[in-house]
């Protein structure tokens, strides 16, 4: 436990802004992007509106050789990890080659991909699907060809947890800080927009169905009726605090908590007590207890049974200061990014701690369940710890811990 992980670089793609900074001005004004879906005629589909990201240009940062093997999916996750280490001002190459590994976490997978090779499959017979059809699908994709770009020969890996894997990812890139590595890629991205994934999604009942887009993602209010999927993500590079400084790197947070749990599949409604324990855990691990947190970065699902079930989740750990605690949710602005939510959320977290400010929910006007949702202006704040949620539909509960360093 003397090596601290610190997180020294932020790389986001979010459909309210493409880099750190663009998303943060953005966020902290309280933009909204959920609009039309254009990815496809969606006007036969129960859902037409979502966060689709804006003006990405996938060859600004990834050479073309590697944009016809990969997924959109693996493309924000690659553009992301190069922001990041630009970001971070590290070169992994300066590094020894073990020293650094990357781990991403991923639910929709290459559903893009996959849908347009098996379309040519269906109209054009197996001799149209082409090669990378094998690999670009795969959950895994992102990890390997950022692995493969950047020379990380360390620990990599993937996680197929939904939302709650983007915190995950971060949290065991962590873990490995601790083991002796000296870096770290870490996040999640999401590209869930193509009509067989849609349809698929449609099947847990949980996809909002309103076509307003300044109300169909409504959580922890009175007019929750489900949450609108986006595309996007976020990578961090995540140092040995001492490394870091060595090299000249500021740490911008220290990851000092994180716990996860499992409450079964499909039952969001059935959560509080499993993400109430890996609050509670992973305030534990970080040394901090919840009189210490001054905000919450919500996993906001947007149903009525799920946010109930998250708010007592809020009220078990923290009592009767469970009203009192600021709660973030960003992800009103742009959707949830599945696994990529939690990894920019993470990013805000950061950003939030360095600005002192805690930004604001968009189109939230009647917050319920007893909790202090941040909307209609950003707020002023000291952040010292930040506590965020993230859970996946499958059952996974995850909740890490960010401190100032």
């Amino acid at each position: 436990m003397s090596r601290t992980p610190v997180i020294t670089g932020i790389g986001v793609i979010a459909p309210t802004g493409v880099g750190a900074e663009a998303y943060w001005e953005a966020t902290r004004e309280g933009a909204c992007a959920i609009g039309p879906i254009t990815h496809y005629d969606s006007g036969s589909y129960p859902l037409t509106v979502g966060g689709e990201l804006p003006g990405f240009d996938v060859t600004r940062y990834v050479e073309p050789r590697w944009v016809v093997q990969t997924d959109r999916f693996t493309h924000i996750a690659m553009a992301a990890a190069q922001m990041a280490l630009g970001d971070a001002a590290l070169d992994p190459a300066g590094l020894s080659p073990y020293a650094m590994g990357v781990v991403t976490a991923s639910c929709a997978g290459g559903v893009e991909f996959g849908q347009r090779e098996i379309q040519d499959l269906w109209t054009e017979g197996p001799g149209a699907v082409g090669p990378y059809q094998s690999i670009a699908w795969f959950y895994a994709a992102s990890t390997g060809q950022i692995s493969i770009r950047h020379g990380l020969k360390g620990p990599c890996g993937v996680l197929v947890t939904d939302e709650a894997g983007g915190l995950d990812a971060v949290a065991h890139a962590g873990r490995e800080i601790r083991r002796g590595r000296v870096a770290m890629l870490a996040g999640g991205a999401e590209a869930p927009y193509a009509p067989f994934s849609l349809a698929c999604q449609y099947g847990h009942g949980l996809l909002s169905r309103e076509g307003d887009a300044s109300r169909a993602y409504l959580p922890l209010t009175a007019g929750a009726g489900g949450f609108v999927p986006a595309e996007g993500g976020a990578l961090l590079v995540v140092e040995e605090s001492s490394a870091a400084r060595e090299r000249g790197a500021t740490p911008r947070a220290v990851i000092a908590g994180h716990a996860a749990t499992f409450t079964g599949g499909f039952r969001p409604d059935r959560s509080a007590e499993g993400l109430a324990r890996a609050a509670t855990a992973a305030l534990t691990e970080a040394g901090r207890s919840a009189r210490d947190v001054d905000v919450i970065f919500a996993d906001a699902l947007g149903t009525p049974e799920a946010d109930g079930a998250e708010a007592e989740a809020v009220h078990r750990v923290f009592g009767s200061r469970a009203g009192a605690v600021p709660v973030a949710v960003p992800k009103a602005g742009t959707g949830r990014a599945y696994a990529g939510s939690a990894a920019i959320d993470t990013a805000c977290a950061v950003l939030s701690m360095e600005r002192g400010l805690i930004p604001p929910a968009p189109n939230l006007t009647d917050p319920a369940h007893g909790l202090d949702v941040v909307h209609g202006a950003a707020r002023k704040a000291d952040l010292d710890t930040v506590l965020i949620l993230a859970r996946g539909l499958y059952g996974g509960n995850s909740a890490l811990v960010l401190t100032r360093p």
